[in-house]
Protein backbone atom coordinates (compact mmCIF):
# COMPACT_ATOMS: atom_id res chain seq x y z
CA UNK A 1 0.00 0.00 0.00
CA UNK A 2 1.24 3.49 -0.85
CA UNK A 3 0.42 6.06 1.80
CA UNK A 4 0.23 9.77 1.06
CA UNK A 5 2.07 12.34 3.08
CA UNK A 6 1.52 16.08 2.98
CA UNK A 7 1.86 17.75 -0.40
CA UNK A 8 3.95 20.93 -0.48
CA UNK A 9 3.22 23.54 -3.16
CA UNK A 10 5.57 26.40 -3.99
CA UNK A 11 4.66 29.12 -6.49
CA UNK A 12 7.46 31.27 -7.93
CA UNK A 13 5.69 33.79 -10.13
CA UNK A 14 8.87 35.65 -11.12
CA UNK A 15 10.45 32.42 -12.39
CA UNK A 16 7.12 31.20 -13.87
CA UNK A 17 7.36 27.93 -11.93
CA UNK A 18 5.29 25.77 -9.65
CA UNK A 19 6.92 23.12 -7.51
CA UNK A 20 4.97 20.24 -6.02
CA UNK A 21 6.59 17.85 -3.55
CA UNK A 22 5.18 14.77 -1.90
CA UNK A 23 6.55 11.70 -0.15
CA UNK A 24 5.11 8.21 -0.32
CA UNK A 25 5.70 5.21 1.95
CA UNK A 26 6.70 2.98 -0.94
CA UNK A 27 9.88 2.18 -2.88
CA UNK A 28 10.86 4.32 -5.85
CA UNK A 29 10.06 1.53 -8.35
CA UNK A 30 6.47 1.24 -7.13
CA UNK A 31 5.85 5.01 -7.15
CA UNK A 32 7.48 5.31 -10.59
CA UNK A 33 5.15 2.61 -11.91
CA UNK A 34 2.13 4.48 -10.48
CA UNK A 35 3.15 7.51 -12.56
CA UNK A 36 4.10 5.66 -15.75
CA UNK A 37 1.71 2.71 -16.11
CA UNK A 38 -1.57 3.73 -17.76
CA UNK A 39 -3.68 1.22 -15.83
CA UNK A 40 -2.46 2.59 -12.50
CA UNK A 41 -2.58 6.23 -13.64
CA UNK A 42 -6.24 5.86 -14.57
CA UNK A 43 -6.93 4.77 -10.99
CA UNK A 44 -5.63 7.94 -9.30
CA UNK A 45 -4.88 10.75 -11.76
CA UNK A 46 -7.26 13.71 -11.53
CA UNK A 47 -9.34 15.51 -8.95
CA UNK A 48 -12.13 13.45 -7.40
CA UNK A 49 -14.85 12.78 -8.48
CA UNK A 50 -13.40 13.14 -11.99
CA UNK A 51 -11.61 10.10 -13.39
CA UNK A 52 -8.83 9.71 -15.92
CA UNK A 53 -9.34 7.54 -18.99
CA UNK A 54 -6.29 6.81 -21.12
CA UNK A 55 -6.90 6.61 -24.85
CA UNK A 56 -3.28 5.97 -25.75
CA UNK A 57 -0.03 5.96 -23.81
CA UNK A 58 3.40 5.47 -25.33
CA UNK A 59 5.77 6.01 -22.40
CA UNK A 60 9.07 6.56 -24.19
CA UNK A 61 11.08 9.56 -25.32
CA UNK A 62 9.09 11.07 -28.18
CA UNK A 63 5.95 9.22 -27.08
CA UNK A 64 2.64 10.68 -25.93
CA UNK A 65 -0.05 10.11 -23.35
CA UNK A 66 -3.52 11.07 -24.63
CA UNK A 67 -6.23 10.90 -22.00
CA UNK A 68 -9.34 12.65 -20.84
CA UNK A 69 -10.73 13.59 -17.48
CA UNK A 70 -14.38 12.59 -17.19
CA UNK A 71 -16.62 14.47 -14.79
CA UNK A 72 -19.57 12.95 -12.95
CA UNK A 73 -21.91 14.54 -15.50
CA UNK A 74 -20.05 12.90 -18.41
CA UNK A 75 -18.08 16.03 -19.36
CA UNK A 76 -14.72 15.17 -20.93
CA UNK A 77 -11.60 17.34 -20.82
CA UNK A 78 -8.86 15.99 -23.09
CA UNK A 79 -5.16 16.38 -22.33
CA UNK A 80 -1.91 15.14 -23.74
CA UNK A 81 1.59 14.77 -22.42
CA UNK A 82 4.52 14.69 -24.85
CA UNK A 83 7.46 12.82 -23.30
CA UNK A 84 10.79 14.56 -23.94
CA UNK A 85 13.27 12.63 -21.78
CA UNK A 86 13.09 9.60 -19.49
CA UNK A 87 15.58 8.18 -17.01
CA UNK A 88 13.89 5.09 -15.57
CA UNK A 89 12.98 5.30 -11.88
CA UNK A 90 14.60 8.76 -11.62
CA UNK A 91 13.08 11.43 -13.86
CA UNK A 92 10.96 12.22 -16.85
CA UNK A 93 10.35 15.50 -18.62
CA UNK A 94 7.21 16.20 -20.61
CA UNK A 95 5.22 18.96 -22.26
CA UNK A 96 1.60 19.10 -21.09
CA UNK A 97 -1.36 20.52 -23.05
CA UNK A 98 -5.13 20.66 -23.17
CA UNK A 99 -6.34 19.22 -26.47
CA UNK A 100 -9.28 17.73 -28.36
CA UNK A 101 -10.14 14.03 -28.59
CA UNK A 102 -7.64 13.62 -31.45
CA UNK A 103 -4.76 15.18 -29.53
CA UNK A 104 -4.87 18.52 -31.37
CA UNK A 105 -3.60 21.15 -28.93
CA UNK A 106 -6.07 23.75 -27.65
CA UNK A 107 -4.13 27.01 -27.90
CA UNK A 108 -6.64 28.80 -25.62
CA UNK A 109 -4.78 27.20 -22.71
CA UNK A 110 -1.08 27.34 -21.84
CA UNK A 111 1.35 24.47 -22.26
CA UNK A 112 3.50 23.48 -19.32
CA UNK A 113 6.84 21.73 -19.07
CA UNK A 114 6.89 19.10 -16.32
CA UNK A 115 10.11 17.77 -14.81
CA UNK A 116 9.16 14.87 -12.52
CA UNK A 117 11.89 13.64 -10.17
CA UNK A 118 11.72 10.46 -8.09
CA UNK A 119 14.21 9.90 -5.27
CA UNK A 120 14.65 7.68 -2.23
CA UNK A 121 13.61 9.40 1.00
CA UNK A 122 14.22 7.24 4.06
CA UNK A 123 12.17 4.08 3.54
CA UNK A 124 9.99 5.77 0.95
CA UNK A 125 10.05 7.95 -2.14
CA UNK A 126 10.01 11.68 -2.70
CA UNK A 127 8.35 12.96 -5.87
CA UNK A 128 9.23 16.49 -6.89
CA UNK A 129 7.47 18.02 -9.87
CA UNK A 130 8.72 21.29 -11.31
CA UNK A 131 6.20 22.84 -13.71
CA UNK A 132 7.46 25.69 -15.89
CA UNK A 133 5.31 28.14 -17.86
CA UNK A 134 6.09 30.49 -20.73
CA UNK A 135 4.66 33.50 -18.87
CA UNK A 136 3.35 34.63 -15.49
CA UNK A 137 -0.10 34.96 -17.09
CA UNK A 138 0.00 31.29 -18.15
CA UNK A 139 0.91 30.22 -14.62
CA UNK A 140 -1.91 32.33 -13.15
CA UNK A 141 -4.42 30.89 -15.64
CA UNK A 142 -3.60 27.32 -14.60
CA UNK A 143 -3.79 28.27 -10.92
CA UNK A 144 -7.21 29.81 -11.54
CA UNK A 145 -8.44 26.62 -13.24
CA UNK A 146 -6.96 24.48 -10.46
CA UNK A 147 -8.52 26.61 -7.71
CA UNK A 148 -11.93 26.31 -9.38
CA UNK A 149 -11.49 22.52 -9.57
CA UNK A 150 -10.41 22.36 -5.91
CA UNK A 151 -13.45 24.40 -4.78
CA UNK A 152 -15.77 22.23 -6.86
CA UNK A 153 -14.10 19.08 -5.51
CA UNK A 154 -14.51 20.20 -1.88
CA UNK A 155 -18.17 21.06 -2.44
CA UNK A 156 -18.81 17.62 -3.96
CA UNK A 157 -17.02 15.92 -1.06
CA UNK A 158 -19.15 17.85 1.48
CA UNK A 159 -22.28 16.92 -0.46
CA UNK A 160 -21.22 13.26 -0.54
CA UNK A 161 -20.38 13.30 3.17
CA UNK A 162 -23.77 14.75 4.06
CA UNK A 163 -25.62 12.21 1.94
CA UNK A 164 -23.72 9.22 3.31
CA UNK A 165 -23.79 9.05 7.10
CA UNK A 166 -21.34 6.13 7.08
CA UNK A 167 -18.52 8.47 6.02
CA UNK A 168 -17.52 9.28 9.58
CA UNK A 169 -13.78 9.42 8.92
CA UNK A 170 -12.16 11.15 5.98
CA UNK A 171 -10.97 8.53 3.52
CA UNK A 172 -7.57 8.79 1.88
CA UNK A 173 -7.03 7.36 -1.58
CA UNK A 174 -3.84 5.51 -2.49
CA UNK A 175 -2.91 8.49 -4.63
CA UNK A 176 -5.11 11.54 -4.28
CA UNK A 177 -4.56 14.00 -7.12
CA UNK A 178 -1.75 16.20 -5.78
CA UNK A 179 -2.00 19.16 -8.11
CA UNK A 180 -4.36 21.78 -6.76
CA UNK A 181 -2.41 24.97 -6.31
Amino acid sequence: MIVNKETIYTKDLASKKLKVEREFDAPVEKVWKAWTDQAILDEWWGPKPWKAVTQNMDFREGGKWLYYMEGPDGTKQYCRLDYKSITSNKQYTALDAFCDENGNINTDFPRMTWVCNFSKAGDGTKVEVLITFDSEADLEKIIEISNWMRSWQKAKRRESFRSNSQNIKEKKEVFDYPYSF
